[in-house]
């Protein structure tokens, strides 16, 4: 038998030819049958019919030889198995595409609809299986091997630098055999791996390991210790380039250099190290505070940017007017815009230090800083009011430890530990989201815990070493689970794009060097990686997140991208500096932002860069870039000017939990309680009042979403919108004795939908003594207009039903639902759960870890903002609000809109322009237009 297999060799080699006669035919025939969609071009059937028939034939065919090549010749591995899985999907997908094209032509089927759904998967198939084979002949860095930026590059310099060293010396050192092994290792990686790996073991020869290295192919050993000559890896890489045998294939011979390093590495013992290969750059975990140089500036960070300017020939460019610095700052700090009084106060303050001292009193507004900075966290650490998760109780937010750590500016080392060896109120950012059903093994709670803080906190992506070895960075496969069973009640199987291997995974944290975080239970470990973490030496900490917040406030990172911290930092001196002073504040994260924005670098004029790539690859540090506003920033400085965006917050910063409850007609079907259907309803309350003279009292009341209010058979007050809290003083209502209240609510629609009645009052006596009438499930109710007087006190509501609270979860908790008057009447939009406007101006779902927004405006928000129904409705309640306030003066309407949005009055040509749009008598429409007018402007949209 063994006579023919020369025959089944041949075949089997026929298989890179025959794979593109299926790839070109099915692709053809899908492009042509689009052609034919709405019973266009008949003319193309037959020809379909063919293609699809002999691309059916070619594409069995090709699976048939592959297998013969496969169990032929000298390929295995995971890549191997997946490409010959997809490539026999292919071919019974064909098969299927042709059966039903066929069917349909004989009538056995009514229309083309499912022959053409199998004819787009077989396509599919055929160009998932098409692209794992591209990844078998060439490599699979193929593709993305010809980019610039292009990591996986090997570095010839430092090989030449090392064989240099090495020829110097007749006995190498163990540190200089590491360092000979390393990079041996490296130039296999970039030249071997594609062919000689655990992902396809061509030869059934892997060099990725030790122990493939040393065990050898199917021809026996490759690597004979001491003897290079004897060495079959050695031989074979110093052939001819033109020779049958050489390696590298396909032209891609080593370099002299490399070839006398793995003649050198075999010479010398073949020496292995206990290292693992770091193929790509990696930063320093150390971290070494640098000496600042000798300069005439006097703040530190000036200092190493005057000594860069100086290296890139550049002058310093001219520092922002003090009416730009002050909106900048503002926004920075609170996130608000800043009041007219504190902008003409900072512009006349002739003190030298004035803003450093307004630096020092915005980061003292405790609760305005951390409601701004509340949205930068939530960002990094996924953590929100609502998505997924939440419904399920599979994901538990941190915000109220949160903001207290940033309210009370806790140190940053205390908020990591406490982030990883968790409280009950921050152990939602390592659970993650315990998902419902089947998931893959990289989307495991343990392994989301490791994704999370290697990303947010370390600056490493996990995610990708979370399913085979990386392809962006060193991280292993191995390394990705041992730090995942870090968080695991439970031994961990590695898995390997979703297969087990069985193996079992090893405790330990990404950088060893560290310490160890090996304990008997999930809390010990915990306890130690919380430690671990937070150590001086653990430079990699510290400067992500002193590149996170010069990123914030400057509008790009020292490295770039924020998540992927082995970049090389455009200056390596003022990163390890800012971080080095970080540490040595105590972990002050006010501290870094009073060191940042007191700097001339932040308060540059905002730099012009010409083109995109200016800003990534061939970046130059010329001053701040310009910042768009975030969603949250936009929607509060429209609160602020105009009108509320918001009414209700979904976290309340107070603490106080509303005793009011919202409350409805029970609506009963089937037995089980639905939606309340659209229509009126009505709702009693009756109370007692002591004899005692009232000193005061107070009414709250807020129903979605219509209401008429009656006290003691007496019509108080009515309302339409949920939104706006009705406040009325009630006192000449009431009287000793038994009292009542009754609410006639209209619920709106035409389906059922979610009403409530919101109510709450307050009567305060002359002696000090209090009683509240809330909303609750003591009040009754029914959905039938009553007969006779239902809202007088002694009607007779037996007959009613109890009422039903609906909880707070469709409507948040109103800000100006209270009896305080200090509240400033509109909800920040940090506190807000995901809403359509936010999501358009681009606040992220929080589904996964978000450490940067895009800048770039969208369509969707360009839309949103011109036709959004959302935001116009905000614009218009302004409109009538600015009227009633200004009635028909068109110049105060102006004046007053520019200082408050821009911080300066309008040149005459726009007072001009705007008044002639205004009219002597600005209607609704007009006014509404000149808000927009301004809103859209760069000026205000962009942080100068």
């Amino acid at each position: 038998m063994e006579d023919f297999n020369w025959i089944f060799k041949f075949l089997g080699r026929l298989h890179p030819l025959l794979v593109h006669f299926p790839i070109g035919l099915l692709v053809v025939a899908l492009f042509l049958e689009l052609l034919t969609l709405g019973g266009k071009r008949p003319g193309l059937r037959e020809g379909i019919h063919w293609m699809v028939f002999l691309g059916t034939v070619s594409a069995v065919l090709s699976a048939l030889f592959g297998w013969l090549l496969r169990n032929q010749e000298d390929y295995s591995g995971t890549l191997v198995d997946n490409h010959q899985y997809l490539g026999i999907a292919t071919a019974l997908f064909a098969i299927i595409t042709l059966a039903l094209l066929r069917g349909t032509l004989k009538g056995k089927l009514p229309h083309f609809r499912i022959y053409r759904i199998s004819l787009l998967c077989t396509v599919i198939l055929l160009t998932l299986a098409g692209h794992l084979g591209a990844n078998l002949t060439h490599g699979e860095d193929y593709l993305t091997s010809v980019f610039t930026d292009d990591k996986t590059a090997y570095d010839e310099g430092k090989g030449l630098e090392l064989l240099a060293e090495l020829k110097r010396t007749d006995t190498l050192s163990a540190a200089q055999q590491d360092r000979l092994n390393l990079e041996v290792r490296a130039i296999l990686a970039h030249n071997c791996y594609q062919c000689h790996s655990e992902n396809k073991q061509k030869g059934d020869l892997v060099l990725d390991s030790k122990e493939g290295v040393f065990k050898g192919g199917e021809s026996g050993e490759v690597v004979i210790a001491g003897n290079p000559d004897r060495s079959e890896l050695y031989r074979r890489i110093t052939l001819a380039p033109d020779h049958d045998e050489v390696m590298p294939k396909k032209g891609k011979v080593l370099k002299k250099s490399e070839i006398a390093l793995i003649g050198l590495w075999i010479k010398n013992g073949a020496h292995w190290s206990d290292q693992e290969v770091k193929v790509f750059p990696e930063a320093e975990l150390a971290l070494v505070k640098p000496v600042l140089p000798e300069s005439d500036e006097k703040h530190p960070v000036d200092k190493l940017i005057g000594n860069y300017f100086d290296q890139q020939n550049k002058e310093w460019p001219p520092l922002v007017e003090d009416r730009v610095f002050v909106r900048r700052a503002y926004l920075d700090i609170v996130g608000l815009l800043p009041p007219k009084k504190a902008v003409d106060s900072f512009v006349k303050n002739t003190r030298p230090d004035k803003r450093s001292v307004l630096i020092d009193s915005l980061l003292a507004d405790g609760h305005n800083y951390t409601q701004h900075w509340l949205s930068f966290w939530n960002d990094l650490l996924r953590n929100d009011y609502s998505g997924t998760g939440f419904i399920t109780g599979g994901r538990k937010q941190i915000t109220d430890w949160l903001y207290n750590s940033l309210l009370h500016n806790k140190g940053y080392d205390q908020m990591v530990k406490e982030l990883i060896d968790p409280s009950p109120e921050s152990e939602g950012f390592i659970k993650g989201i315990q998902w419902r059903g089947v998931v893959n093994a990289s989307q495991r709670t343990e392994m989301q815990a490791a994704q999370n803080i290697g990303q947010s906190l370390l600056g490493v992506n996990v995610k990708c070493a979370s399913c085979h070895n990386s392809f962006v960075s060193n991280l292993t496969l191995e390394q990705s689970y041992g730090f995942a069973s870090i968080f695991a009640d439970s031994v961990l199987e590695l898995n390997r794009c979703d297969k087990p291997l069985g193996k079992m995974a090893e405790v330990g944290f990404l950088y060893p060097e560290l310490g160890d975080v090996k304990a008997e239970n999930v809390q010990e470990r915990l306890f130690k990686l919380s430690q671990v973490m937070v150590k001086p030496e653990n430079g990699r900490l510290y400067r992500t997140i002193v590149n996170r917040y010069w990123a914030k406030l400057m509008g790009r990172g020292i490295v770039e991208p924020l998540d992927e911290m082995d970049n090389q930092p455009w200056d390596r001196d003022l990163l390890d500096w800012l971080a080095s002073d970080f540490i040595d504040s105590g972990h002050d994260l006010k501290h870094l932002i009073k060191r940042i924005m007191t700097s001339k670098a932040y308060q540059l004029a905002a730099a012009n860069y010409e083109r995109p790539d200016e800003v990534k690859e061939d970046y130059v540090f010329n001053g701040p870039l310009l910042r768009r506003l975030s969603a949250e920033q936009f929607s509060d400085a429209v609160s602020q000017v105009f009108f509320p965006v918001f009414h209700a917050v979904e976290y309340d910063p107070s603490g106080q939990k509303p005793t009011a409850q919202r409350i409805w007609h029970r609506e009963i079907k089937f037995d089980r309680d639905v939606l309340p259907e659209p229509g009126k309803r009505y709702f009693r309350k009756s109370f007692v009042i002591p004899a005692k003279n009232i000193l005061e009292a107070k009414a709250l009341i807020s129903v979605d979403h219509a209401y008429t209010l009656y006290i003691n058979g007496e019509q108080v007050a009515q309302g339409n919108d949920w939104k706006r809290v009705g406040k009325i003083h009630v006192g000449r209502f009431l009287r000793p004795g038994k009292n009542l209240v009754a609410i006639e609510g209209v619920n709106e629609g035409v389906i059922a939908n979610p009403a409530g009645v919101l109510f709450a009052m307050e009567i305060e006596f002359d002696d000090g003594h209090k009683i509240k009438v809330d909303s609750d499930t003591s009040w009754k109710s029914s959905a039938e207009h009553p007969n006779g007087a239902w809202t007088a006190v002694d009607f007779d509501d037996t007959a009613w039903g109890q009422v039903r609270n609906y909880g707070h979860s469709n409507w948040g908790k109103l800000v100006g639902f209270t009896f305080e008057d200090d509240r400033s009447g509109f909800a920040r939009a940090s506190l807000v759960k995901q809403h359509s406007f936010l999501k358009a101006l681009g606040r992220p779902s929080r589904e996964n870890v978000t450490t940067s927004r895009d800048q770039q405006a969208t369509l969707l928000q360009a839309l949103e903002l011109t036709n959004g129904e959302f935001f116009n409705s905000v614009l218009e309640e302004a409109a009538e609000l600015w009227i009633e306030k200004f009635g028909g003066e068109g110049q105060k309407i102006v004046d007053h809109l520019y200082w408050n949005t821009l911080g300066r009055n309008p040149s005459e040509k726009e007072r001009n322009l705007l008044l002639s749009v205004l009219g002597d008598r600005p209607k609704k429409e007009d006014v509404q237009d000149v808000f927009w007018s301004t809103v859209i402007l760069p000026e205000f949209q962009f942080i100068n």
